[in-house]
């Protein structure tokens, strides 16, 4: 007897055009238009960055808490953090610390600070929560990470013993660092980071050199701000006791990565692997006979740190197929056959202009789903009649 395949479906957002949430729907529509009675789900995905809260708390039908924090530059913004059904806190740092919330006349990593991050933080550790995850993508700061610590307790000293408040200008006018005012229930929580950058905080390869440029930082801010974060780093390992600045990881956004680290002893995860935990990926592979993944360009590193490669890990590990639809395919898309993608099919059907491409994308997205499920419904068949 004849048996409907089930259907997972796990797609990226196409940025600019459709959602993670738009690209399953359209898949389960052309689905059932190819093949009557099949079962399907689809899953709002997104690798860590800009998204994530959205994507992890439709996905796990979670809710949002609202809360007014202070943004990147001390200014009130409303913002919000997700608490998942198992009690789960997911925090996204663009939320509260992003690039986009400063205006571009007015970016300059000395000015901005991460303290609007540690109010998340904070409030969910009010309410009680206690499993809490950070994605730290997208951010305005580099301020190591001392806005937030501050919004938690640890105060910063300058030579004269004022407070400071925590932003990139008081790296370098730090002389004394005091833990004994962090909230307790820090000792009892535990901290994921969502996190793909393994760079350094100080040093070439570091959080101001690497990433300061983006969020402002002429040539003359950069060197000031390196000059800071590694008096900031001597005065954070002497108050800690161990090294702090060559962890990897220790310099994503803008040195955040090192306060989460060494001060919250958070525990760093690529974003899409923290993503597919928070939504019981896994649990949604049973009884699932095909994946489809896809984002808006598809290349050799799909695989690494991205939802495709992220999704095609964990399928492949229960012999499960994927099939990926993409707005388009770069140099080494025929590799990804290693990770589990067996087939990628574009969504523009000959050349077009990409304007065209954009604007058409719901139309382009559904065409070429009616394409793949098509040749799927013909290996389909082709199984059945072997049986």
């Amino acid at each position: 007897m004849e048996r409907n395949p089930r259907f997972l479906f796990a797609s990226d957002s196409f940025k600019g055009t459709l959602s993670s949430k738009q690209t399953a729907g359209l898949l389960g529509k052309a689905a059932e238009q190819v093949f009557p009675g099949c079962s399907w789900k689809g899953v709002c995905v997104a690798d860590g960055g800009e998204g994530t809260l959205e994507a992890v708390v439709s996905a796990a039908g979670g809710r949002l808490c609202h809360v007014t924090v202070h943004g990147p530059l001390m200014e009130p913004v409303d913002s919000a953090y997700g608490i998942l059904p198992d009690g789960r806190a997911v925090i996204e740092m663009a939320a509260a610390s992003g690039l986009p919330l400063v205006p571009r006349a007015k970016r300059n990593p000395l000015e901005t600070t991460t303290w609007g991050t540690g109010d998340l933080i904070r409030d969910a550790l009010e309410q009680g929560l206690r499993d809490i995850t950070v994605a730290i993508g997208g951010s305005a700061t580099n301020d190591g990470g001392m806005g937030a610590l501050a919004a938690l307790g640890v105060c910063f000293y300058d030579s004269a013993g004022s407070l400071l408040s925590g932003k990139g200008a008081d790296l370098e006018r730090v002389e004394r660092i005091s833990l004994e005012g962090l909230m307790p229930e820090v000792k009892d929580a535990c901290f994921t980071v969502m996190c793909d950058v393994r760079n350094p905080l100080t040093g070439p390869e570091g959080a101001a050199y690497t990433f300061g440029k983006q969020k402002g930082g002429t040539p003359k801010i950069l060197d000031r701000l390196e000059a800071g974060m590694l008096h900031y780093a001597d005065c954070l390992e002497e108050t800690l006791g161990r090294e702090i600045r060559s962890l990897p990881g220790a310099g994503a956004a803008g040195g955040l990565g090192a306060a989460l680290l060494s001060v919250l002893n958070a525990k760093f995860q690529p974003g899409i692997e923290a993503v597919l935990d928070l939504i019981g990926f896994d649990q949604l592979l049973e009884e699932t006979d095909l994946v489809v993944t896809g984002e808006g360009r598809m290349d050799w590193q799909s695989a690494f740190g991205k939802v495709p490669g992220g999704v095609a890990k964990r399928a492949k590990a229960r012999g499960i197929p994927v099939a990926a639809l993409v707005g388009g395919m770069g140099p080494g898309c025929e590799r990804l056959a290693e990770f589990g993608i067996g087939s990628i099919l574009p969504t523009v059907p000959g050349p077009m202009e990409l304007e065209e491409a954009l604007n058409r994308a719901e139309e382009l997205y559904y065409d070429a789903a009616l394409r793949m499920f098509g040749l799927l419904r013909a290996g389909w068949e082709m199984c059945q009649k072997k049986r």
